[in-house]
């Protein structure tokens, strides 16, 4: 087999010479390239240029979410075809890792490794389903890129604590799981929307879903963790459906310590609920508009601002190791 190995030298859990170790394990089995990124979006053109060529069997990305989410969106820059596209694997390497996770992978970078060549081995695979993001047609962002995303995205509140906790990085915080919580409550304080949510959520064929302050899309569950807690805003979100959204209209003290208690008491069988709380699960194609620019992230990475983002849960996207 032909791989390119993706390596991202800022992942915040593997060390140099784990890495090392890493990648001689990887090359004992195949004929291995591996690349350290260099730049933000490297990963996305050594992806681009694998899928565009046709000596790339496997792609496997060293490194965290957003690492995963550059190789994703290179590989499909021309949208799936599961015949051609070389494959995907993940070794994770970052803080969080959910999508290596949800895909029933080991938190530790050296057992994943393992646990992909046993797969390799066995030609053990699967097909998954991801979400793309694009701007509105018709509004002031219908210029913006579509973009791949492989287990969640959000416009507004959540998006606002990743924003926040990335210029704590860009000031040299380390990305932890205190860092997270200090910002969450940093942004409940300071946000502006969250008496009366300015979001709308358009489902074809439904009534608008109007005044939310906050909506996380899930492509698949958990959602995220805390440490190894798992938490699961949309319980039913799957990688083998369409996307699930969650929304709250309404992010008042007592709102939020209740939502956020259901959050972290969250599983498999029972999420965040309540008269303030909506769900959809397995959505094709839906919209979300705000009456003002709120921030937008996806896979955990803060994307700016925006005021429409149209969503498409496209199944069978991606073939993966497994």
């Amino acid at each position: 087999m032909r791989a390119l190995l993706v390596v991202n030298p800022a992942a915040t859990t593997t060390s140099a010479r784990t890495r090392d170790v890493l990648i001689h394990a990887l090359a004992s089995e195949m004929k291995l390239e591996a690349v350290t990124t260099e730049y933000r979006g490297h990963a996305r053109d050594l992806a681009r240029r694998a899928a565009d060529g046709d000596d790339i069997d496997l792609v496997v990305a060293l490194g965290g979410d957003g690492t995963v989410n550059e190789v994703v969106n290179g590989l499909l820059h021309r949208g799936p075809d599961l015949d051609s596209l070389p494959k995907l694997a993940v070794v994770p390497g970052g803080s969080t890792n959910v999508f290596a996770r949800a895909l029933g992978l080991p938190n530790d970078a050296v057992e994943a490794t393992g646990a992909i060549l046993d797969a390799l081995a066995n030609r053990t695979e699967r097909t998954v389903g991801l979400g793309l993001a694009a701007g509105t047609p018709g509004t002031e962002d219908e210029a913006v890129p579509e973009r791949w995303f492989t287990f969640c995205a959000g416009l507004g509140f959540d998006a606002g604590v990743i924003g926040r906790v990335e210029q704590q990085r860009e000031r040299g915080k380390r990305s932890t799981h205190a860092l997270y919580v200090r910002q969450v409550l940093r942004q409940f304080l300071e946000e502006p929307h969250r008496r009366q949510g300015v979001i709308t959520l358009d489902v074809p064929g439904e009534e608008p879903v109007t005044d939310l302050a906050l909506s996380i899309i899930c492509n698949t569950a958990p959602w995220t963790y805390l440490g190894n807690r798992p938490m699961y805003a949309a319980p039913k979100a799957s990688f083998d459906t369409a996307l699930d959204v969650l929304g709250l209209r309404k992010l008042s003290t007592a709102a939020v310590s209740r939502y956020a208690t259901q959050l972290l008491t969250s599983s498999p069988e029972k999420g965040p609920r309540g008269k303030h709380a909506v769900s959809r699960h397995d959505l094709t194609d839906f919209t979300l508009h705000s009456k003002v620019p709120l921030p937008f992230q996806m896979d955990g990475d803060h994307l700016g601002v925006r005021t429409s983002v149209t969503f498409t849960g496209v199944r069978r996207a991606l073939r993966v190791i497994v």
